[in-house]
């Protein structure tokens, strides 16, 4: 069985080939950051064009690299949602006229699930654990008991981490995109010399990060009515702030497995590739840490079409597989979807 997948969610066009004997054989990526770095962030109509522009294309590269022609194809994933509505409305017209063409199984994913899912592409991994998805527009933390039965248990109530990285960076004059501009000036810095707050740590599980922003907005503020020079100082800035946001994770993360009385973590998403959180994390006594490897943190093809996979094999059906959904959320993703595995 294979397995065709195509990620349009954002500012990423993914498309890969996961086979059920070999598992992932052939896989493309291509990033909008240039597209978007001088604007400072996401555009989303040029998101939608470049994504146009790029599937058929890298489609057709990727079959070639695994030596596979849209007849060997079993079915055909995609990300239905969430993310930017333009975007998916790409990739969900063109995996729907694949699959009307070839007459092939048409498979939506949400895009949560698929980084849930990333680390079974190279590694094996028993149920339950608990799950911390982080990327620019989520931070989720999630039980997860088996496939389709997910509660989120924790989630942020404002920005979310990956967002925050990029706010503070455009405080700070760093270049688009932000997050590994942070982790890269931090390891020159001083972590302890700003005592930024690490808000909601202990209350609940749910994370809030608007407060750390404002927080090293005020600093920022401050240096400069000072007179001093932000450069001189970026180093440390960097490494407090990224120190306080990566605390805030681990603290609620140990708590919720230790609540709900779970030993394995995963941890996926754009933000799973920052190394402090990756030091910190594989710290943890009395748990055991599973990231997805760097490439498989970002968005990308490989994901969804493994979480296809899971689909297909396990008979998901949902209803209104051809209208894109920009908000979905995760909990209500499992209550739609009905399995015969």
């Amino acid at each position: 069985m294979k397995i065709l997948g195509i990620e349009t969610s954002c500012d990423e066009t993914g498309v890969a080939v996961y086979s059920e004997s070999e598992g992932l054989v052939s896989e493309l990526l291509y990033s909008q950051i240039r597209l978007h770095k001088e604007f400072g962030g996401i555009i989303p109509e040029l998101a939608s064009r470049d994504h146009a522009q790029r599937l058929a294309g890298m489609t057709q590269k990727v079959l070639e690299q695994a030596d596979l022609k849209m007849i060997d194809i079993d079915g055909i994933a995609y990300t239905l949602g969430p993310g930017l509505i333009g975007a998916l409305l790409v990739g969900t017209s063109f995996a729907s006229s694949l699959a009307l063409k070839y007459e092939k199984k048409l498979l939506p994913v949400h895009h949560m699930e698929g980084h849930l899912f990333a680390p079974f592409i190279k590694q094996d991994i028993k149920y339950p654990f608990i799950a911390l998805l982080v990327s620019g527009g989520h931070s989720l933390l999630v039980l997860v008991k088996s496939f389709k039965d997910y509660t989120v248990i924790g989630r942020s109530i404002d920005d979310a981490v990956g967002e925050c990285f990029d706010k503070v960076a455009r405080m700070l004059d760093l270049d688009y995109p932000g997050g590994p501009e942070i982790d890269r000036h931090a390891k020159m810095g001083n972590s302890d010399q700003y005592k930024f707050p690490r808000p909601l740590i202990h209350n609940g599980l749910n994370f809030s990060f608007s407060g750390l922003k404002t927080a090293v907005r005020y600093q920022v503020e401050k240096l400069n009515d000072q007179g001093f020079h932000l450069q001189d100082y970026i180093h440390d800035i960097c490494a407090s702030f990224q120190e306080a946001a990566i605390e805030s994770l681990h603290h609620k993360c140990v708590k919720a497995c230790k609540e709900f009385n779970v030993d394995n973590l995963i941890i996926s998403g754009g933000v799973a590739a920052n190394t402090r959180l990756r030091a910190l994390f594989s710290e943890s006594k009395n748990l055991n840490v599973i990231f997805p490897e760097f490439k498989l943190c970002t968005d990308n093809g490989a994901m969804i079409a493994y979480a296809g996979y899971l689909n297909f094999i396990n008979n998901v059906t949902m209803d209104d597989i051809y209208s894109p959904r920009p908000r979905w959320d995760l909990n209500q993703l499992c209550k739609e979807s009905s399995l015969d595995g």
